[in-house]
């Protein structure tokens, strides 16, 4: 005898019986869309089943049976339309999803209701496999895209989630050595030699302003000593406070401190280099030590290119690959003539045993290093200039001032200075 209350109702189809219930979606005609199960032997059991789904709908947590089917491979597209992160976070996604999730569940045809712990765990053996240096990255990606079906796919997202028990082990860091100015000098010699003057005052830019490899290449004159801040487009009418006081503040010649505008940075999206904003919009005023003013105002009277750094060749140094191609060598050392296109013949590159084997990125964490150690009071003023947030109170109520900035350009000229007594006059 079939059962039957609001909105579910069961009945029998020869030995076994079967319930439906609202799904809490229409038809096109304004009928209600009902969903099933059969396969009960117990008439009450199959009701309670019924009425749970209705439950789960009315409370927000219901999953339709045509949701529930929905494929992997459909889950991923509608995920990736939906995503409102940096262009290189989405890019990196995007890579890991079409290198390795999207072809393993795809060859499966995989439903996400179906994944359980059972098959994350066997994607994750996949990982371990496929991408032995990088396999969490993958993970990390997988945990998003799992966790962000609930409610509407699946009612609980099968990822594991690590729980601390037992013995404490520290996460292994990277070892990192001195960065001494006569490093510095040796890694900028080298520069120059496969780059030209670029390369030498490329090198001692980031070391002494702690900027981002990619701003770097994507920096351009009118942001940059000593055309800015005069030159500065003004593109945002919400700033035009800072840009009037950027006037009184930075500058050429009295009082004025010379200074370096980070605005953005270069990426590759659709296969071209494009300006993007600052890694997590870290919009800054770097001042600088006299001598690299000098040099910046050296270096762009000597070229017409509209980049600080222009490639060999011309155009954006981003589209060399430098970190790949070049660091290794500007670090490691090189023997004559050995290596990518370079300027004009040249002699072999001495080995920089601070560096060698080591990210160009160290550079930057160099400069973070050299501020802590002249301005480890000044936490806000260190953190701001690399681009960080300073969380609670101090972020809220601290800022910048001109003596912290007077302060930073003193200590770092005084480490140029000293440099240069070591080498000598020959130098």
């Amino acid at each position: 005898m079939a059962r039957r209350a609001q909105d579910v109702y069961t009945e029998w189809r020869g030995g076994t019986c079967r319930v439906k219930w609202w799904s809490g979606e229409y038809h096109d005609d304004g009928r209600k869309r009902f969903e099933s199960k059969g396969g009960f032997t117990d008439e009450d059991e199959a009701f309670a089943h019924g009425q749970d789904k209705i439950y789960e709908w009315r409370h927000g947590i219901g999953v339709s049976n045509r949701d529930g089917r929905t494929l992997m491979t459909e889950w991923i597209d509608d995920w990736l339309n939906s995503l409102d992160v940096a262009h290189t976070t989405e890019m990196s996604y995007r890579s890991i999803i079409e290198t390795h999730i999207r072809p393993y569940f795809g060859k499966r045809n995989s439903v996400v209701a179906d994944i359980d712990v059972i098959a994350y765990r066997a994607f994750r053996k996949y990982a371990k496999q496929a991408l032995p240096g990088s396999w969490g990255n993958a993970m990390k990606v997988l945990n998003l895209l799992l966790d962000d079906a609930v409610p509407r796919i699946i009612k609980v997202s099968p990822v594991e989630r690590t729980r601390r028990r037992g013995k404490f082990q520290k996460k292994p860091k990277e070892r990192k050595k001195d960065m001494l100015p006569e490093a510095v000098e040796q890694l900028a010699r080298n520069a120059q030699a496969l780059l030209g003057f670029q390369g030498y005052v490329l090198v001692w830019t980031m070391a002494m302003t702690g900027m981002r490899p990619a701003e770097l290449y994507g920096l351009t004159r009118e942001y940059c000593y000593p055309n800015w801040p005069g030159s500065d487009p003004r593109a945002d009418p919400d700033e035009e406070e800072r840009y009037e006081e950027d006037v009184l503040r930075y500058g050429k010649g009295g009082e004025l401190m010379p200074a370096i505008r980070v605005e953005r940075q270069v990426q590759y999206k659709d296969g071209h280099l494009t300006f993007m904003p600052p890694k997590y919009e870290s919009y800054r005023t770097l001042v600088i030590p006299d001598f690299l003013a000098g040099l910046l105002e050296e270096l762009l009277a000597i070229h017409d290119s509209e980049w600080v750094f222009p490639a060999i060749r011309g155009g954006c140094l981003g589209g060399m690959n430098v970190p790949y191609r070049y660091w290794p060598r500007i670090s490691g050392g090189a023997d004559a003539h050995e290596g990518p296109l370079v300027r004009k013949p040249r002699g072999a590159l001495p080995k920089v045993p601070s560096f060698a084997g080591r990210r160009m990125y160290l550079l930057r964490h160099g400069h973070k290093a050299w501020l802590d150690e002249d301005h480890g009071r000044d936490v806000y003023a260190v953190e701001a200039r690399m681009g960080h947030e300073v969380p609670g109170v101090r972020g809220t109520y601290s800022s910048v001032t001109v003596a912290m900035e007077q302060a930073i350009r003193r200590t770092l000229q005084e480490r140029w200075e000293l440099l240069q007594t070591s080498l000598g006059p020959e130098a």
